[in-house]
């Protein structure tokens, strides 16, 4: 006769020692002696817990547990929204910290349950000397608390994604108490590629580190570059090149954690090394040349994003991204010119920001030949001497006497500014208002041209 206070048998017992398959089964396909066993399985561990008291009184606890839970949950969680929940809404520096903590509220209830479902175990343990259906309960909490973080606590959609098809099914599988036995037969079941052989446990495995690293590794890379490019006391190309080593840096730390998790020896990556150092040599020099250039450019500064350059090629724009491979031009007409990095070192460019540094320009205007020609120049000076964007340093506006033209005489004037003169910017256009203005000012006619045409001879016979 069994013992009534005996254990009932858990789920990953059953599974290492599954019963018998009847004679009649025998003669069944493969699959079908498979379905065959997972029933029988399952047929003995419900009648193992439906049939034996210890089991009912591990669900009493269970119930008990989960309607205590309820009822503390009730109490606790309006009062952690009513202390912290100003604080969150506030300005103060731990205003993100208690926000973020207040999105898990939603797990007091599988938590609650968890915490007293132990307290529980402990007694049925003590008493009937069993506790495998509450230890299945405690596994049942924590699966409801992986589905609540997944479907109501994550926001960003790779994360969901992963807790979707990842966390989910694994806790599930610990919930059943097969997560081992799963684990097992993965591990132990090998693929062979030629001279490599790996477990489905490891492709598993590498699938999920692989997804878990890279994505903390994009966040970490994201994170680190905004705060080089907010240092603004570094030069932008010292910013641009401190950006592009971290971001190296951080993938390759996660490359090697990748191999690493997946016991793949990193020794047998020599051979690959070698191939792509062979590949490098002879089809990809192209691409070797632009990112070695990319790397000499941010460190000499010579060209940065935010200067405006002009090639030889006469392709001119302000350089608005610079990759590995090439610099992204912005012209002014919002078209994007892709220029490789190789050009900026084995051609000529001219450089019209050079990080900031002042431009000279021009303005070319005429006065009538009845002009007294000595007062433009200072009058021409000091109008264009007002405005704003004009420098006194490294020179100030100097007029110019340039030559006799056939309506007038010919001046200019040459203006030194910070920036570029055109976009947003019309330096000679407002240069040329204020030229204007000043010669009306003091009644100094801008002459147009003018011809005489002279008719000799009799037209009427001309046109004959």
């Amino acid at each position: 006769m069994e013992d009534e206070n005996a254990e009932p048998s858990s789920v990953a017992d059953v599974v290492a020692n599954p019963p018998e398959l009847p004679d009649w089964a025998a003669e069944l396909p493969g699959f079908a002696q498979q379905g065959v066993e997972y029933a029988l399985i399952a047929w003995e561990v419900a009648a193992g817990w439906l049939l034996s008291p210890a089991a009912w009184s591990q669900f009493a606890l269970l119930l008990i547990a989960y309607f205590l839970a309820v009822f503390v949950t009730k109490r606790v969680q309006p009062r952690i929204e009513r202390m912290f929940g100003p604080i969150a809404a506030g300005q103060s520096f731990l205003a993100p910290s208690v926000a973020f903590l207040l999105l898990f509220l939603p797990l007091l209830l599988p938590l609650f349950a968890y915490i007293f479902t132990a307290l529980g175990e402990q007694v049925t343990r003590s008493i009937f000397g069993s506790g495998a259906v509450i230890a299945f309960g405690k596994r049942v909490f924590l699966f409801i608390a992986a589905r609540i973080l997944v479907q109501e606590i994550i926001k960003d959609p790779f994360l969901k994604v992963l807790g979707k098809f990842v966390l989910i099914p694994i806790m599930a599988l610990y919930a059943l108490g097969l997560l081992d036995f799963v684990q097992t037969q993965l591990t132990e079941t090998v693929v062979s590629l030629g001279n490599i052989s790996f477990s489905l446990m490891s492709i598993v495995r590498g699938v999920i580190a692989g997804s878990i690293l890279f994505w903390l590794g994009s966040w970490s890379n994201q994170q680190s570059a905004n705060y080089i490019k907010a240092q603004e006391e570094l030069r932008p190309s010292l910013r641009e090149l401190s950006t592009k080593a971290v971001e190296f840096l951080i993938f390759g730390i996660a490359f090697l954690l990748l191999m690493n998790i997946m016991g793949i020896n990193l020794s047998a990556l020599a051979v690959l090394g070698g191939a792509i150092g062979v590949g490098l040599g002879f089809g990809l020099q192209k691409i070797a040349s632009n990112f070695i250039s990319g790397v000499i450019l941010l460190l000499e500064g010579q060209a940065t994003v935010g200067d405006f350059v002009e090639l030889d090629g006469g392709e001119s724009g302000t350089i608005v991204k610079m990759t590995a491979r090439a610099a992204i031009l912005e012209t002014f007409d919002g078209r994007w010119i892709v220029v490789p990095n190789e050009d900026f070192i084995t051609t000529r460019v001219v450089n019209y920001s050079d990080s900031g540094s002042a431009n000279r320009y021009e303005a070319p205007f005429s006065v009538s030949y009845d002009t007294d020609i000595n007062k433009v120049p200072d009058i021409v000076e000091a109008a264009v001497a007002t405005h704003p964007e004009v420098l006194d340093l490294p020179y100030p506006p100097d007029c110019e006497l340039r030559g006799f033209g056939e309506s007038g005489v010919d001046f200019a004037v040459e203006f030194w500014v910070n920036g570029l003169d055109d976009g947003p910017n019309k330096y000679t256009s407002d240069v040329l208002f204020l030229i204007w203005n000043a010669l009306k000012e003091h009644n100094i006619t801008i002459p147009y041209p003018h011809r005489t045409v002279e008719i000799t001879g009799d037209i009427r016979t001309r046109a004959k």
